[in-house]
């Protein structure tokens, strides 16, 4: 079983450019996860740091850019706001992907950790370069 000590933690680049949201999502969540490795340890942080470019190129399908709602609550009285994600994807790009992989984390401290693994950017660059990150082929994962 893998601990804090022994895990051995990888910089992915992953580019979202002509994907599908939800499948590329649960593949990105795996890799921040760590299920990909052979020493994945559920109440281990035991993934990887992915780093995920052209955020605001995924794709959706069918009507889901008109009909996919993202709910927030301000948490006042009648504070409940709603918002499609064709407006979501105007006003924060990067925030349709995070919902999406955030969606198949744990709900646990430990999901909010691995969570913070997750490096979005809209475009084609990334301040990570210095972290050398390893350009991961999305097809090759299971």
């Amino acid at each position: 079983m893998a601990n804090k000590a022994t895990v051995q933690k990888e910089w992915l680049l992953v580019d979202a450019e002509n994907e599908v949201l939800g499948r590329v999502a649960s593949k990105i969540a795996m890799l921040v996860r760590g299920k990909h490795k052979p020493t994945f340890t559920p109440h281990v942080d035991t993934g990887d740091h992915v780093v995920v470019i052209n955020a605001d190129k995924v794709r959706l399908t069918g009507a889901k850019w008109e009909d996919k709602t993202y709910l927030r609550y301000s948490l006042y009285p009648g504070g409940q706001r709603a918002e499609t994600a064709k407006a979501l994807l105007r006003r924060k790009p990067h925030s349709v992907l995070e919902e999406a992989v955030r969606g198949m984390l744990p709900k646990t401290r430990l999901g909010e950790a691995q969570f913070g693994n997750l490096h979005v950017n809209v475009g084609g660059t990334h301040k990570h370069e210095a972290q050398k990150p390893r350009k991961i082929d999305l097809n090759s994962i299971k």
